[in-house]
């Protein structure tokens, strides 16, 4: 479905992204794990159009991205859950669901009905302004929001990031979930392990390069993985 190939992308004067190819199949999960500074984040907000590429190619369904701009991107099928959720704290949770859906024209009842079935507490919150919600009720709704546009894929920055561990569980079930109903899901995560055994596929960057890739389960196996992302080292 999404396919980058030898992508390279400057940041700040610095080659970030070095070249890299990775494929999303329609319907599976698919996560780039890694340190910070590795090129992860970079790599997102290129194909979301948030980043200029200086080359290289991301196609979804054959179809060139490069040179479109963030709206279009959007408008194709593919939406962006930003590191540190990025809600808009002075609108209430249902005003920011309703911006989610700023492209469309239709009738976002069903879609806003569908997102309170996945997160109920935000069901209960509304008409409570966004800014007042704890920060996994904030991840929620950061998430619901990118559903509401119907993205083929859902692209998902560190969802984890400065959750409780008990609230890191619920996120990847509701990941799983939203996959299991037909959404294609990309996730960048520094929780490799929690990743790794949530994703189809994995792909480990390396200061702008792709230095392994495998499955979740042959990735969470590999020694290097287990010393370097995973805390453990080798026997």
């Amino acid at each position: 479905m999404l396919k980058v190939e030898n992508l390279i992308v400057n940041y700040g004067g610095i080659e970030a992204v070095k070249g890299i190819s990775l494929d999303v199949p329609d319907g599976s999960i698919i996560t780039l794990v890694g340190a910070n500074g590795a090129g992860k984040s970079t790599t997102l907000r290129s194909i979301a159009g948030l980043v200029k590429a200086k080359s290289g190619s991301i196609t979804l369904d054959g179809e060139e991205l490069l040179g479109l701009s963030t709206p279009d991107i959007v408008s194709k099928g593919i939406t962006m859950v930003p590191e540190g959720r990025r809600v808009f704290p002075d609108m209430t949770v249902l005003e920011n669901l309703k911006i989610g859906a700023y492209l469309r024209k239709d009738s976002l009842k069903d879609d806003i009905d569908h997102v309170y079935d996945l997160f109920p507490r935000l069901k209960e919150r509304s008409w409570q302004a966004a800014g007042t919600l704890s920060g996994g009720e904030q991840q929620m709704l950061a998430v619901g929001r990118a559903l509401m546009s119907r993205p083929k894929i859902i692209m998902m920055d560190e969802p984890s990031l400065g959750l409780a561990p008990i609230i890191v569980q619920g996120i990847f079930d509701i990941i799983r979930e939203i996959n299991r109903q037909g959404t294609t899901v990309l996730l960048i995560e520094q929780n490799a392990n929690m990743a790794l055994k949530t994703a189809d596929y994995g792909y480990v960057m390396e200061t702008g390069k792709i230095s392994l890739q495998g499955t979740g389960e042959e990735l969470l196996a590999n020694e290097q993985v287990k010393e370097l992302y995973l805390g453990k080292s080798k026997q």
